[in-house]
């Protein structure tokens, strides 16, 4: 499986751009084969004032840290919500209909979505709007479908867990309780499975005024009997006392049709429910990822520009390029990189032990090079922080 890191990297212009991108590509893809590299495209976007540029770059660096939160908290949770079909998850994440590497490789500028006539404030701007707008709707559709999977969890849990806390109804029968009597009513008892022979011998004697011989043994599960017991209404509440001291159970349970009815109605509907919620969710969460990983990369072409400007000057004179890194050779391809634009920059070293102070620039001088280069990382799956 090749590498999901990708290094978004500008240089500035020789004579062409075009010589400036066969250079790069001839010492580190054709000759040491490193790498592979892609052209990527930036449009001539409006430049604005040097104040405003270094403005930009502090919130473009947040605003890059933002959108890549999303867009990863999107894909968590379409995988979330797939379940059992998780492993689809990979090929529901899209980009304009594209994986993410054909995506990113293939990058195109939208013009249609963030207009190059805007200021590159208001481009920001539109897209912490739509990223923003994006994350409060997730919010909400989360809630609503997790608290629709909990509640059928709960109800799920009452239908198979132990007697202890279980729904009952499913376990008994009309026929196990007496019906319509003034005076005498049928209890539902739990018994641990070893005290079996204790409660034989003391049911009867609990409580006065119970009727003799009319435990029965209704249903077990691995650790407990559900027991039935007829006596006197008047008596329950000392019967209920006298069966907890030895360790019997009674549980609260009235035989009603029309409750029990009403209870798998109640399960049915919220199965149906989910299942009714769960096609538009995947379908919203699909767009709206696709619809922020195009705003991330936006974000790093705007990135590249603004940094690309405040490095290399004016007039706008650089060539952006996507490197494909081999997984075993990015030391090397970092050394080669840093050897072919040390030029550029004595004091960058590739953040070789020296802290360099670079005020206004969006960088960690750890991941200062002389070069302008950003990290992306396309896998959404694993937890990938870059």
């Amino acid at each position: 499986m090749s590498s999901t890191e990708y290094w978004l990297i500008s240089a500035p212009g020789d004579k062409t751009c075009q010589q400036t991108w066969e250079k790069m590509n001839n010492t580190t893809s054709v000759q040491n084969q490193l790498c592979v590299n892609y052209k990527f495209h930036i449009p001539d976007l409006k430049v604005g004032t040097l104040d405003q540029l270094v403005g930009l770059s502090d919130d473009l660096a947040k605003l890059d840290t933002y959108v890549e939160t999303i867009t990863r908290k999107m894909a968590n949770y379409l995988g979330e919500v797939l379940e059992d079909q998780r492993d689809k998850l990979a090929e529901n994440l899209l980009a304009n209909q594209m994986d993410l590497a054909t995506y990113l490789t293939k990058f195109q500028w939208d013009i249609a979505k963030f207009p190059i006539k805007q200021s590159l404030r208001g481009i920001v701007d539109a897209i912490n709007s739509q990223c923003t707008q994006i994350e409060n709707d997730l919010k909400t559709k989360a809630s609503n479908y997790n608290n629709l999977k909990s509640n059928l969890a709960n109800m799920e849990r009452k239908q198979t867990g132990s007697l202890l806390t279980r729904n009952l109804g499913d376990l008994v029968k009309k026929e196990d309780f007496v019906q319509n009597s003034e005076y005498l009513v049928t209890l539902l008892v739990v018994v641990p499975k070893v005290l079996y022979p204790d409660w034989q011998a003391k049911y009867e004697h609990l409580a006065d005024m119970v009727v003799p011989r009319s435990s029965r043994l209704v249903f077990e599960d691995n650790d407990h009997g559900l027991f039935t017991v007829t006596l006197f209404s008047k008596v329950v509440d000392e019967y209920k006392l006298h069966a907890r001291e030895n360790k019997f159970i009674v549980r609260d349970f009235t035989y009603n049709e029309e409750e029990l009815t009403a209870g798998k109605n109640e399960l049915s509907k919220l199965i149906s429910d989910k299942k009714r919620h769960f096609g538009p969710l995947v379908r919203w969460l699909k767009v709206n990822f696709s619809e922020c990983f195009i705003c991330w990369m936006h974000v790093k072409a705007i990135r590249v520009f603004v940094e690309s400007v405040l490095r290399y000057g004016l007039p706008v004179n650089f060539q952006a390029i996507l490197v494909h890194p081999n997984r075993k050779s990015m030391k090397r391809l970092r050394d080669i990189l840093n050897q072919l634009y040390s030029h550029l920059d004595s004091s960058a070293t590739g953040g070789a032990g020296d802290t360099v102070d670079i005020p206004g620039l969006g960088f960690n001088t750890s991941e200062y090079y002389p070069y302008v280069s950003f990290k992306i990382n396309t896998d959404m799956i694993g937890d990938h922080r870059n």
